[in-house]
């Protein structure tokens, strides 16, 4: 069989499994969302093999997205890290067939201490699910697997469903991308959604010239500043910009009267322009959308910077 139609065999009967979860759901879904989010306790996951792996991704997820979360193993709760659970906590227990025995092994511990349990399997009358508060079907119709062993499909609509939980919780809390960068610090991921534009601008030496400077020292201007532009002001006003594009542009344009051009001859009016207490995030959808490398940063409609794409940890 040609490789590349394994994959989409693959492909095809993962997504159907998808598919076919909403079909299964009810309102324990509701249920299960509505009692995380008025528990005063953490969402504590819990599952054995594949079903564990995928557990970590939810609970690593909700723990970035506003839910309070950790994964603990199953046998190893069973073996003294059952005292990490409290009775506020909620648990979340993954099995695909609702009868691992570790699993199974944590209930009586969880029903005395009167912890909500929702379950999450693909038999809706297993020991799991008849012994939960809430039972979430994440059964399918067959595994991608040829031999109907490997966890495959079973294992996508475990995630699929952890992570319908974790955007359902995120909507139900208006989680908002200031949230996700608190949780977020590190990497280009934080640095756009925390830092400020004065924070990464350019403001010592800025590149600037009078309406009547002619084009060699506009050129020589931008040379020294290195920003690939001048910004043109008249008595503290900005009238306009010449980045080294319209240098170009105006060399091939006016061959003859080129080296008698003035700035106000040169410059584009009206360029983009950003506050400095802005966060990074949107002067990198401000480039985008103007398809321009930098931004002019302004405050009280003074000049205080320069802002390039180079600047944003891209």
């Amino acid at each position: 069989m040609n490789i590349n139609q394994v994959a989409k065999e693959v492909f095809e009967i993962e997504s159907q499994a998808i598919l076919n979860l909403s079909k299964s759901l009810d309102s324990a879904f509701e249920a299960s969302v509505r009692a995380v989010l008025n528990a005063k306790g953490k969402l504590i996951i819990s599952g054995m093999g594949k079903s564990g792996i995928i557990g970590k991704k939810i609970s690593a997820t909700m723990a970035s997205t506003g839910t309070p979360s950790f994964f603990i193993h199953p046998a190893e709760a069973y073996h003294g890290d059952l005292g990490m659970i409290e009775k506020e906590d909620i648990v979340l227990l993954i099995s695909n067939s609702g009868e691992t025995d570790e699993v199974l092994k944590l209930i009586p511990f969880l029903k005395a201490h009167r912890n909500i349990i929702i379950a999450m399997s693909g038999k809706p009358n297993s020991t799991l699910a008849k012994n939960s508060n809430y039972h979430l079907n994440i059964a399918v119709d067959k595994e991608a697997c040829p031999l109907q062993l490997a966890p495959t499909s079973s294992t996508t609509a475990t995630l699929v469903m952890g992570d319908a939980l974790a955007i359902a919780l995120m909507k139900q809390r208006d989680f908002q991308d200031s949230d996700f960068a608190q949780f977020h610090p590190g990497g280009s991921l934080g640095r756009r959604l925390l830092t400020r534009v004065e924070d990464v601008m350019q403001k010592e030496k800025l590149p600037i010239v009078a309406m009547n400077t002619p084009i060699q020292k506009i050129i020589s201007v931008i040379s020294e500043a290195r920003l690939g532009l001048v910004v043109v002001i008249h008595k503290e006003v900005i009238q306009g910009i010449i980045t080294d594009g319209d240098i170009r542009r105006a060399m091939e344009e006016s061959q003859e009267t080129f080296f008698s051009l003035t700035a106000s001859e040169l410059m584009s009016l009206n360029p983009k322009s950003i506050e400095g207490k802005e966060k990074l995030t949107l002067a990198q959808t401000l480039m985008t959308e103007s398809k321009v490398n930098s931004l002019l940063v302004m405050e009280n409609k003074k000049l205080i910077g320069v802002v390039q794409i180079y600047d944003l940890g891209l």
